[in-house]
């Protein structure tokens, strides 16, 4: 039987994950395979979900649909309920159910890219749902304590929540009263979850972390991006996170392992080769 999956958000007209899985299912020789966009709004995620039939393989759910996602789930990995949101949906015998490759783009990003494995002490930028992924994530690999930077406490909510859920000490820190150079010279690992204007006038400072994940990678080179160039340090990107992430969707949609080199080849072509994605 032919079988499709999509990404589904809000715009999605400009996702590459249709780069990656479509590549995968030609790698691993599902010819009868297809993967598409799909536009939906998150009050539209559940009757979406709901009306799909068997030919579904699954679902790669992006913003602003992602906590829509866990709640029409009638299952949870642990850490999708940890992280509060899921970006996966996998038609089971009982449902779907819901899971949060996010975290495995962020560890296989720092991982690949920076060479981090375990970590103490981190510092957050933002406090969205990447944000609480990468909580998840880093909380996972032994980091106990999170600065987290917001504009307003106000927007931080989730994120502590979250950190309850994992048992991670956050710190939050407005951002107009941050040290940022102080905080990231303290910190084994910085991840900005913030668009380029916010860290531009900061960036200098941000660079002092030993490792970055700059989850922002459209227009490229960020400010952030350079900083860490320029100062020596290792950088992670998002599209190293999107890569990674997408193995384990591959892996939970197919059944079979993620050809990675293939995934990556097509991505790396989709970009114009401007990033090494290393695996």
């Amino acid at each position: 039987m032919a079988r499709q999956a999509a990404v589904i958000g809000s715009p999605v007209a400009h996702s590459l994950s249709p780069v990656l899985h479509n590549a995968a299912f030609q790698a691993l020789g599902l010819t009868d395979w297809t993967y598409t966009r799909v536009e939906c709004a998150e009050d539209g995620v559940a009757p979406l979900v709901r009306g799909l039939d068997e030919s579904w393989a699954g679902l790669s759910v992006t913003m602003p649909g992602k906590r829509a996602a866990l709640a029409v789930a009638s299952s949870a990995t642990a850490r999708a309920t940890a992280v509060g949101a899921a970006n996966t949906l996998v038609p089971t015998t009982s449902g779907w159910r819901a899971d949060c490759t996010d975290v495995d783009g962020v560890l296989g990003a720092l991982r690949a890219a920076c060479g981090f494995t375990a970590g103490e002490r981190a510092v957050l930028l933002g406090a969205g749902g990447t944000a609480t992924a990468a909580l998840v994530a880093l909380a996972s690999v032994g980091v106990a304590d999170v600065s987290l930077v917001v504009r307003s406490p106000a927007r931080a909510v989730e994120a502590r929540a979250c950190a309850e859920r994992v048992g991670v000490a956050l710190s939050v820190v407005t951002w107009d009263d941050a040290d940022f150079a102080a905080l990231a010279a303290g910190a084994d690992v910085l991840v900005s979850t913030v668009p380029p204007t916010a860290t531009e006038p900061v960036a200098v400072a941000l660079a002092e972390s030993p490792c970055v994940l700059d989850v922002v990678y459209h227009p490229w080179p960020t400010p952030l991006a350079r900083a860490v160039a320029d100062r020596g340090r290792s950088l992670a990107t998002g599209l190293d996170m999107l890569l990674h992430q997408a193995f384990g969707q591959s892996e939970q949609f197919t059944g079979q392992p993620a050809p990675r080199a293939e995934m990556r080849a097509a991505l790396r072509a989709a970009t114009g080769d401007a990033l090494p994605l290393p695996l």
